[in-house]
């Protein structure tokens, strides 16, 4: 049962992370120019020369990957250590968690995590029930419960019985699926059906159970597959097979940001193009040398061994390696050393940082910084990442009156012994109950005492409530806290405390809750011995139900409204009072039913409709689902900045919709798209009409003519008419959509495929077309809400939005249900919250809030897409402007490779004398201050539009290396062409020394110019680049150091000798001038037409309404529009069977 999530051992460690960095275009490259530099026939550049530079950068990276694999190991190993107690022989041991087998018998307590998928025998509670939470896999708060076998219940009561247990259990092979599961149990000659009702998954925490036992039937790692689908007795190989929930986890995969990717092209681009260059250089070579030897016959001798094809050759290599400094390793390495900074920045802003709980933000990842600034979708979890999963009482209207105001219900409860202290939500409401003159709210809150499936627990001095929903027990503590206790409760009756007196109600019947009804009622008798019906539910089903509709009627309606705006979650409460002989026939008819081998959940609907019927409202109850603090105007921003944020989450639609409401991601004008409105008939597996349009228009591009809905695309262009709307779907409409390709193949049949091959060809990318239809559909949407969706489905969303937009996502979340869609996002965000830290261990960045993504994206993202782009525009202009005067040199000396610089200045150009004024720039850069970035939203566009760095830009900062080293060369050998003299230089290093001093000072003043944020840093970056230059060339240029090693140190006194000349600082003065003008006069023009700045376009920019792809008709029935119900209430069907089974029960003394 052992997980492996690390992507390393010590064996596989260097040979993999060595082929992982060997995808980066530029190691292989590198590779390739160390190889030619062991040939000495060609090398200009001593082969350790780039040997050591790239050894520094594979060991940084690698020990970067390391460091991070650790951390794996060390949750790996953590997870799989935990203790857990396996039937060994005939009594349980404790054992760690790898150590369990398929086909083991595990057994678990209170509060536990399962460790593996499991068949449940048995347990301690009555019928063998057990609680379990699955807000780890699923989201959902509330409990659920599963149910052992009859017959391993009645059997396996003894640790003996179990040790003899032989049973067989034939099983569907390991899948994704959460929510299903399908097997048989074949145990002494009779076969027992197996479905997820009997399943415990691994991840689940068991709640309200004491002990419970079961079969491992799915652990470790995926089996072979001629395994699959076989029946297993005990015990079973290790490891063959895969827990759902690791099933729904992704594989580690690395992460590559947008910028890395145009980095590899780039580098074969410039690679080919050097190869070119140098392919010419050599061919004019070798011309030359041709020429040479014709017009020079008496050096002959020089060239006896080489002929002009086979010096243009070596001249070819040479030329390659003299040239190949054009990528600057340096570059890389100082690019590892920017992003580590960056997530320093990061872990040390204290504007992230969760006093609360001591939590600080976390970049578990050095090398996505950038990619930061470049999100446009946001994936995000629901529970436990926008809302911190507290209910609370908040507001109510009885009989038409609201009560609830937070100002004047500080610190009061109704007080009783042996109870502990509730706080209520307003005076008024205590003051009303306590005096009990207002038989609404006696009953009001009567209902809310008794009508539900809470357990209670008497636990000496408190009473403790195990409730299968949130919403319920906020609801029973509600009522508790006005004086309305609930006590106990048996297989027929409940026992609650009005007001200090006990009252104990015989329940007839509990009309269970399902998502259908989306109400429960029950039936008591109370001790006067009058029958009533009790019912909560929608305000859309039980409003419908009522006997009338009066002023008190309206007057809850508009309280509904007004907590509909407040984003509480709302329930009507009302009730009746049932005849006895109407209870007698509805319960004679009620039993009939019940026992019903066919149609019985149908005919049990409708006595449940017909009991239903002519209610009296008593009020409306208000629960507020906190969202965690900033959430709504996080939101906001985020939507400001052009970022869309959707929510995937395993709960309710009911749920999710009023989250949506409460975070401001929909508004009441929205037009909200329902699965139900996207449903219709073929030809292509049911999609609407409006996503017919989008299918048509993606089946035109794709080379179909004049369809004929093709009057559903719109023809207007910027500025048509189009009203905001949000598109809300389950997990089973997103695996209609991906397997369309399969339904629309089936649906042509078999003899249509045979006479047109083609065609069914074409139909197999309908799939495709249909995936993508969805996907611009839902990109054309202002939110999406994803409900009920398993891990898997998740990441499957976040993957299709990639796949058919092209664009970077971040998926956020808190939960083990989080992981994969964290691991397929391109930036994975883990929420530090109550679920665990799966999710964390597992992202790229790790927060403690939610709100915390403003100042992580608008902020950090920005700033740090900004100076990355910044850096490396400029590393490649400072190396171009440099270096690419070997190029032109060679055109002067006969097209050999020799080097135009001294080989100290090629070596330390890019690593001392330019890199750092362009390091303060990759770290310090700002564009707006941090305040601005959050009043600006809008500023974000630059990275999403790629506008900083992109193929243009580096076409003209090519261009502008290129005019820089023109002019430092022509200007320098024009210069030197007219100079002579007693005193005159003119000599090679002289010449050399010019060159290389008029880029350098080019390079500096184009940076200085282009900074926008100044430092003390910054000043002395640029001050050292100088002070080193002028440092190194006294080193390296001294006599001393030539009288030592004449061959390494070849340039002796040249800077001295060239710099104290003023004709060689006016030359150095008159190229810098000429360099620096253009730059000069472009922010003039800029300047004097009065361009917009940066931000005011942006600004307006994002103010404009996107161009509507799809024109909606108006006949779409639009229910968006009408009042909105806050109904949401999370609750499991079956409950209410259980209580009157008596199933959930224990014996207790009455």
């Amino acid at each position: 049962n052992a997980i492996r999530t690390a992507k390393y051992n010590l064996l596989t460690f260097l040979p993999l992370n060595l082929y992982e960095q060997f995808h980066r275009m530029a190691n292989v490259y590198f590779v390739f120019v160390i190889l030619l530099q062991t040939f000495p026939e060609i090398s200009t550049l001593p082969w350790y020369t780039l040997l050591f530079p790239l050894s520094c950068l594979l060991i940084i990276r690698g020990l970067r990957d390391l460091i991070d694999d650790i951390g794996r190991h060390r949750s790996d190993r953590s997870i799989n250590s935990r203790p857990c107690e396996i039937l060994t022989g005939r009594s349980f041991r404790w054992h760690k968690w790898r150590d369990i087998c398929v086909g083991d018998i595990v057994r678990l307590r209170k509060d536990s995590i399962v460790p593996a998928d499991l068949l449940l025998l048995c347990s301690s509670e009555p019928s063998s029930l057990c609680y379990v939470e699955t807000a780890d896999i699923d989201g959902e708060t509330n409990l659920k419960f599963r149910q052992a076998l009859l017959v391993t219940h009645q059997e396996l009561g003894s640790e003996e019985s179990m040790a003899a247990f032989d049973g067989r259990v034939t099983c569907e092979e390991p899948n994704s699926r959460m929510h299903s599961f399908t097997g048989t149990l074949r145990w002494r000659g009779r076969a027992h059906a197996l479905d997820g009702d009997r399943i415990l998954l691994r991840g689940c925490r068991l709640r309200n159970t004491s002990l419970c036992h079961g079969l491992v039937l799915y652990a470790g790692k995926e089996p072979p597959s001629e395994c699959k689908m076989q029946s297993f007795p005990r015990p079973f190989p290790r490891n063959w097979f895969d827990s759902k929930i690791m099933r729904n986890c992704g594989k580690i995969k690395r992460k590559k940001t947008k910028l890395d990717h145009m980095m590899d092209r780039l580098v074969i681009v410039i690679f080919l193009v050097l190869l070119v260059t140098s392919l010419g250089l050599a061919v004019a070579s070798g011309f030359w040398a041709r020429t040479f030897q014709e017009k020079h016959s008496y050096l002959a001798a020089l060239y006896k061994h080489t002929t002009p094809a086979q010096q243009a050759f070596l001249n070819f290599w040479g030329f390659t390696i003299l040239l190949s400094i054009i990528i600057p390793m340096s570059m890389y390495i100082t690019l590892e050393f920017i992003y580590l900074v960056n997530s320093c920045f990061i872990n040390w802003d204290l504007e992230m940082y969760y006093g609360a709980k001591d939590i600080p933000a976390e970049a578990r990842s050095t090398s996505l910084s950038d990619q930061l600034g470049q999100i446009e979708y946001i994936f995000s979890d629901k529970t436990g990442t926008l809302t911190q999963n507290i209910m609370s009482f908040k507001k109510c209207c009885v009989n038409g009156t609201i009560y609830g105001n937070p100002s004047t219900g500080s610190g009061l409860s109704w007080e009783h012994p042996g109870e502990h202290r509730l706080d209520v939500c307003d005076v008024t409401l205590l003051e009303a109950a306590q005096k009990d003159k207002d038989p609404v709210l006696r009953e009001f809150l009567r209902l809310l005492a008794l009508c539900h499936t809470v357990m209670v627990e008497d636990r000496g001095d408190q009473l403790v409530y195990q409730a299968a929903s949130p919403d319920e027990e906020a609801l029973v503590l509600a009522a508790r806290s006005l004086g309305y206790v609930f006590l106990a409760r048996t297989q027929d009756t409940i026992t609650i405390r009005e007001l200090g007196r006990t009252r104990t109600y015989e329940v007839l019947a509990m009309l269970d809750f399902n998502s259908d009804r989306k109400r429960m009622s029950v039936l008591v008798r109370d001790p006067q011995g009058t029958i009533r019906l009790y019912t909560k539910g929608a305000d859309t089903v039980i409003l419908n139900r009522l006997q009338r509709r009066g002023p008190n009627e309206t007057l809850t309606e508009r309280a509904l409204d007004r907590f509909a705006e407040e984003t509480l979650r709302t329930l009507c409460v009302a009730s009746r009072e049932v005849s006895e002989a109407e209870f007698r026939a509805w319960s004679r008819r009620h039993g009939e039913a019940a026992g019903l081998l066919q149609e019985r959940v149908r005919e049990l609907d409708r006595l449940y409709e017909e009991m239903e019927q002519n209610l009296q409202l008593l009020g409306a109850t208000a629960i507020e689902d906190k969202l965690q603090d900033g959430v709504p105007e996080t939101i906001q921003l985020l939507k400001l900045g052009n970022i869309k944020v959707w929510v995937l989450t395993g709960d309710k639609q009911e749920t999710a919709m009023n989250i949506g409401y409460a975070c401001r991601l929909l508004t009441d004008d929205m037009e909200i798209l329902e699965e139900k409105e996207l449903m219709s008939d073929p030809p292509f597996s049911s999609h609407s009409e409006i996503l017919q349009a989008y299918w048509e228009s993606n089946n035109n591009l794709s080379g179909s003519r004049d369809t004929p809905c093709s009057h559903h695309l719109s023809q207007q262009r910027p500025g048509a008419p189009c009203h905001q709307r949000a598109i809300i779907i389950s997990g089973d409409f997103l695996d209609k959509i991906l397997h369309t390709g399969e339904v629309l193949k089936e649906k042509k049949g078999w003899p249509w495929r045979w006479l047109c091959c083609d065609r069914a060809e074409a139909s197999q990318d309908q799939g495709g077309l249909v995936e993508k239809a969805f996907v611009d559909l839902a990109t054309s949407c202002q939110a999406v809400i994803c409900c009920r969706v398993t891990p898997k489905q998740k990441a499957l969303m976040v993957q299709l939005v990639k796949k058919h937009k092209k664009v970077i996502t971040l998926a956020i979340g808190d939960g083990a249900n989080d992981v994969n869609m964290i691991k397929t996002a391109d930036i994975g965000v883990g929420i530090s919250g109550l679920e665990g830290l799966q999710a964390v261990q597992c992202s790229d960045y790790a927060l403690a809030q939610f709100s915390f993504l403003q100042h992580l994206l608008l902020v950090h993202g920005r700033w740090n897409y900004l100076r990355i782009c910044k850096f490396l525009r400029y590393f490649f202009y400072k190396t171009f402007a440099g270096l690419l005067a070997q190029v032109w040199f060679a055109f002067h000396s006969g097209f050999t490779a020799q080097p135009l610089y001294e080989g100290w200045f090629l070596a330390l150009y890019n690593i001392f004398y330019t890199a750092y004024p362009v390091l303060s720039v990759g770290l310090l850069e700002q564009d707006v201050s941090a305040k601005k970035s959050l009043e600006f939203p809008e500023l974000y566009v630059v990275g999403q539009q790629d506008e900083l760095f992109n193929y243009r830009v580096f076409g003209v900062t090519l261009l502008h290396g290129v005019g820089t080293s023109l002019i430092s060369f022509y200007i320098t050998l024009w210069a030197f062409e007219d100079h002579v003299g007693t005193k005159a230089v003119g000599d090679y290093e002289s010449f050399s020394v010019t060159v290389a001093l008029s880029a350098l000072l080019s390079v500096l003043v184009e940076i200085v110019l282009d900074t926008k944020h100044w430092t003390v840093l910054s000043f002395l970056m640029v001050t050292a680049s100088l002070l080193l230059f002028c440092l190194f060339s006294f080193l390296t240029q001294s006599v001393d150091a030539f009288r030592i090693a004449p061959a390494i140190f070849r340039f002796p006194d040249a800077s001295w000798n060239a710099l104290t000349d003023p004709y060689v600082l006016l030359v150095v003065l008159l190229s810098l001038v000429v360099n620096t003008l253009p730059s000069l006069t472009v922010r003039a023009f800029r300047a004097i037409l009065g361009r917009a700045s940066t931000q005011q376009e942006i600004h307006l920019k994002a103010k404009r309404d996107p161009e509507p792809l799809v024109e909606l008709r108006s006949h779409i029935p639009r229910g968006s529009f009408h009042r909105r119900s806050s109904y949401a209430f999370s609750h499991q069907e079956g409950y209410a069977g259980l209580i009157t089974r008596g199933d959930s029960l224990r014996a207790r003394a009455t």
